[in-house]
């Protein structure tokens, strides 16, 4: 019987050819698909933080004349403009990190569908066109505090973000800022009791946030946010529920700043009623703070009906004190 031929035997057993990532890479980099995925890596759902620039203007009852809207529509579209920059120098700068993190690995930088090379581009253009529209249009108060907002995010990138306890307070200041911007541009006095509520508030938001993910990612030490390792989650669940009562604290008192009585032509003291309102906004949005689901708070605020209904509720109570109805 013939001896089966080695030249068979001898031959690497074929597998089936696997895609190249450097041949899917141009694929991937089309000029359309790197223009979706700037505009992601932008992050349009963050857009909605920026409506925090009214809220001096608002708190104030100065929300009536165009002068007004077009001095607000400014400092929105500037924030947002500066807040997407900084997305997208972030992104570049942490791509290797989100590779390893279950969500942000569809991040475009980090999926490799806009080079990071790109993103430093766009985000370092960005900013420089930021800042000088802002020194162009607006007051050298509003610019400064924007520029400002600006050096401080991007210090946050590169060094502050891996800093205990700064990284809250920096985060936390940003959403200050926007707080602030709005009645900075329009030289509406800005109350104690309002920057101490929407401080506090901020940093119950962003504790909460960082608790989420730290209970999310206990196993997976530290690789997407080594910070996270160094936070226990005892101590960040101390630091937003801390944050919940001083908000809550504070928007009383600023409620009530005005006296406990109803304003002048005003039926109820819808102002002071609207304490109810804010605490129980901040209660609700606690449960998912205590459940560690408070990881994207766009989300939290935009998808849960509850919490949309007593927000309603709440501006719609502020806004009879306002109108003095």
């Amino acid at each position: 019987m013939a001896e089966p031929s080695t030249a068979v035997l001898d031959q690497p057993e074929r597998r089936p050819e696997r895609p190249d990532a450097t041949e899917s890479a141009p694929a991937r980099r089309h000029p359309g698909v790197m223009l979706t995925g700037l505009v992601r890596t932008a992050r349009p759902r963050q857009w909605i933080k920026n409506i925090l620039v009214a809220a001096a203007p608002a708190a104030a009852g100065d929300l009536a004349s165009w002068h007004t809207a077009a001095q607000l529509a400014l400092v929105f579209v500037l924030f947002t403009t500066a807040a997407s920059s900084v997305y997208l120098i972030n992104d570049a700068r942490d791509a290797e990190a989100d590779r390893a993190h279950p969500v942000k690995c569809h991040r475009p930088v980090a999926a490799g569908e806009v080079p990071v090379s790109v993103a430093y581009a766009a985000g370092t253009l960005l900013t420089l066109a930021t800042i000088g529209a802002a020194v162009a249009l607006c007051d050298a108060l509003s610019a400064g505090l924007l520029s400002a907002y600006i050096a401080m995010q991007l210090a946050y990138c590169v060094r502050l973000k891996h800093v205990l306890v700064v990284d809250l307070a920096v985060v936390t200041t940003g959403f200050l800022m926007r707080a602030m911007i709005g009645g900075v541009a329009l030289s509406i006095p800005l109350s104690r009791w309002f920057l101490i509520t929407a401080g506090f508030g901020a940093l119950f938001m962003v504790a909460a946030k960082r608790y989420s993910e730290a209970v999310r990612m206990a196993d997976s030490g530290g690789a997407t946010r080594a910070l996270l390792t160094s936070y226990t989650t005892s101590y960040l669940r101390f630091v937003w529920q801390l944050a919940a009562g001083v908000a809550v604290l504070g928007y009383c008192l600023w409620a009530l700043e005005s006296g406990g009585g109803a304003a002048g032509g005003s039926v109820l003291p819808w102002r002071q009623l609207s304490m109810i309102a804010f605490t129980l906004a901040v209660l609700r949005y606690a449960v998912f703070a205590d459940r560690g689901a408070a990881g994207a708070p766009e989300e939290v605020v935009l998808r849960d009906r509850p919490l949309a209904v007593i927000g309603l509720v709440w501006l719609a109570m502020y806004g009879m004190a306002v109108a003095g109805i």
